[in-house]
């Protein structure tokens, strides 16, 4: 990225300072053969290219300036001093088209003159035609490619330049054919195509001061993020132009259960999108979490809990009548006093009738929140070969689970943890084979007390 926009900047200066040379060499020609034929639309354009060789100077200083990295006190790069240089010679443009104009209409009323239009002021006008021609294709490619807007406005002048040109040639011959006003009218054409040209670039560079941001992008950003998955809607969109890069900020927004991993993964994949589309645009994106519509009464108590840091599960939803009633185990530290345990449980609980209405019916369970993380050490061999054949007694006795192996008990401060696996028939559904687990663990630690904890995990009957 970095070396893709240090090359940018060397083409922009470079085809610059070509440009500074062909303005020179044109305005020096244009203003010898008019001072030796007397030709105004000559003089004219010999003006408004000693103008555009000015132009193409601040250009260049301008480009070079908007090279500049973004610093603390430009955070958005330096690329408006292009912006700035535009403005000027908007503003240089109008004025010499008015110069022009009312230089013109004076000979008009004056009754015209003739020129002497020799094959050498010929010769320069053709001449000066072909460089404006070859340095607008250059130019141009180069502003397209960059994006500089600097540039940009210097392809306009120079067409202008062309086309005055090629009036000054047509009133050149209209003058050796004895028309008298051939000149005058050729040199009101070049002040219309300096007025027009001015014009445009003004209308532009106003847009680009006024941060007016560019035609139908804002649209075209909400229908890349709103195709990615995970993206429920957009917000505010803000963009501004800068040179040849656009900078915005972006809202995205995406359902409130979403973890921060998940929103995150969101959010990147939407930046690739917009970046494959429009390379020259640097959003910041912020994600805004909202419930959507396909919420459920479930997920939305999950999520009221996980905002407060709180572990709920076992929710249980049921309409009764006109209103909701909501259960649910709510585990808390079991150090806990029973007095903070309730004002933490009631504090919930409101929450809750908060988000789904005062007669909402709120039931929480409070139980001691398990510990998770627990140093242990290897039971010795005979508690193993004691706790696995009671698991498969039980096993057996459940009549759809079997083949208990891979037992492993551990000592913990707690008492003992038991983590075995079992088979059972892959056609059997995942409420019952949980009622089964279940039942074989109250069992075993019914039997055997000093079992704390007891996991098992159902693989597949072969």
């Amino acid at each position: 990225m970095e070396a893709s926009h240090t090359h940018a900047a060397v083409r922009k200066e470079r085809v610059a300072r070509w440009s500074i040379i062909a303005s020179a060499v044109i305005t020096v020609g244009k203003l010898l053969a008019g001072l030796f034929s007397g030709s105004l639309a000559l003089l004219s354009e010999a003006a408004h290219a000693l103008v555009d060789t000015f132009a193409t100077t601040v250009t260049w200083f301008a480009i070079r300036a908007s090279n500049k990295p973004a610093d603390d006190e430009h955070q958005y790069g330096h690329a408006k001093f292009e912006s700035v240089a535009a403005l000027v010679e908007t503003g240089i443009l109008f004025l010499l088209a008015l110069a022009v104009l009312a230089q013109a209409a004076g000979n008009i009323f004056s009754g015209g003159h003739i020129i002497e239009a020799t094959p050498l002021v010929f010769a320069v006008v053709i001449v000066s035609i072909l460089i404006d021609l070859n340095r607008i294709r250059a130019l141009r490619k180069v502003a397209r490619d960059t994006g500089s807007q600097a540039l940009a406005a210097d392809v306009l002048h120079f067409s202008s330049d062309m086309a005055g040109s090629v009036l000054v040639l047509l009133g050149l011959i209209a003058s050796r054919f004895g028309f008298l006003y051939g000149d005058a009218i050729a040199a009101l054409g070049v002040a219309g195509f300096i007025a027009v040209a001015g014009w445009r670039l003004g209308r532009r560079t106003l847009d680009t001061l006024l941060d007016a941001a560019p035609k139908g992008r804002v649209a075209r950003l909400r229908t890349i993020a709103s195709a990615e998955p995970g993206v429920l809607g957009t917000g505010d969109i803000r963009l501004r132009a800068a040179g040849h890069e656009v900078f915005g900020e972006m809202t995205l927004m995406v359902a409130r259960t979403l973890s921060m991993e998940q929103a995150s993964a969101i959010r990147a994949r939407v930046l690739a999108a917009i970046r494959k589309e429009f390379p020259d645009t640097m959003l910041t994106v912020t994600t805004s979490p909202v419930a959507p519509r396909s919420e459920t009464v479930r997920e939305r108590v999950t999520h009221i809990a996980y905002r407060r840091g709180l572990a709920v599960h076992h929710v249980t939803v049921q309409d009764i009548g006109a209103h909701l009633s909501i259960s649910f185990d709510l585990e808390l530290d079991g150090r806990m006093s029973l007095g903070e345990a309730h004002e933490t449980a009631e504090s919930l609980k409101a929450k809750i009738r908060a988000e789904f209405g005062a007669g909402t019916e709120v039931e929480p369970h409070i139980e001691p929140l398990e510990v998770k993380h627990l140093t242990g050490q290897d039971a010795p061999p005979e508690t193993v070969s004691e706790i696995t054949r009671l698991l498969e007694k039980l096993a057996a006795q459940s009549g759809s689970v079997s083949d208990i192996h891979n037992v492993r008990v551990r000592r913990t401060p707690g008492g003992l943890v038991v983590n075995y696996h079992c088979r059972a028939a892959a056609s059997l559904d995942v409420a019952r084979a949980h009622r089964l687990i279940d039942e074989i663990e109250h069992h075993a630690r019914d039997e055997y007390p000093a079992i704390t904890r007891i996991v098992g995990h159902t693989d597949l009957l072969k």
